[in-house]
Parts: C-alpha cells; sequence; structure tokens
C-alpha cells in the first residue's frame, strides 16, 4: 500500500487515523483545500470513530512530516493541502470561501525577477489573490 510506504519514509508511524486521513486528503479531488473540520465530517460521515484533536494533531505531523501544506487565509482558517511539491498560486472567493489553484508563467517569471533585481535567491513565494467570484 502506498499510503503505508509515504508514512514510514517520512517516519511516521502507521496508524489507523493517519491512513484514514490521509486517504481523505489523497481522494479529495478539486475540493482539496480541506479544514480540520472538513476531514473530521468526512471521518464522521465514514463512521470513522476519530476525534477532532486527532485530526489537528495527525495534520500538525503530516505538516512537520512534508506530507501536506497549511494554508492560512484572510478568514484565520487553515486548510490543508497534499505537498506535491509544485509551486502554484491561489485565488479565494470572498463570498463562498472557496480556493482556486493557478499557474502563471508571467507571475512566475516576474517574481524571479523582483527576487534578483532586490538581491535574494528565491525560496518559494505564496501569492493568493481576493475577490469574488461572479
Amino acid at each position: 500500500m502506498k499510503q503505508t510506504a509515504d508514512l514510514r519514509k517520512v517516519g511516521l508511524k502507521v496508524t489507523l487515523p493517519r491512513l484514514k486521513i490521509l486517504e481523505i486528503l489523497e481522494g479529495a479531488g478539486e475540493r482539496h483545500h480541506l479544514t480540520a473540520e472538513d476531514v473530521y465530517r468526512i471521518l464522521i460521515e465514514q463512521n470513522e470513530e476519530v476525534g477532532l484533536a486527532t485530526v489537528y494533531r495527525v495534520l500538525t505531523q503530516f505538516e512537520a512530516a512534508g506530507i501536506v501544506r497549511r494554508l492560512s487565509f484572510e478568514n484565520n482558517i487553515s486548510t490543508f493541502e497534499l505537498d506535491t511539491g509544485d509551486n502554484h498560486d491561489h485565488i479565494v472567493c470572498l463570498g463562498s470561501g472557496a480556493v482556486e489553484e493557478f499557474v502563471d508563467s508571467i507571475i512566475e517569471d516576474r517574481i524571479k525577477v523582483i527576487a534578483q533585481e532586490k538581491g535574494y535567491d528565491l525560496s518559494w513565494h505564496n501569492l493568493t489573490i481576493y475577490g469574488k467570484k461572479k
């Protein structure tokens, strides 16, 4: 099972809550920016007996291990997404709270130029655009 190997590879013991939470994150599809409460709700729907505190603890462990990224937007709610190693940015709807990803090569190139002009070696960046979807 790939999930078991993924957990062991980052030094985490394989437990049922970790496997279930990783399964939820991997199967989230387009709606893959999930809060801890979203994950907890899905576990409840699946009749899994995992507490909300456990969900928070596991997501924090996943973040420390580099499995997930924690994203905090203006609404002060943390969402989590699998860390796929790619670089993408986000646009957030102020009406619904929906989060969409995008990649724009012009923005990426411009960010690299700005960092270079300012004398920085770019490690990473985080760009979030806020608006109301029409």
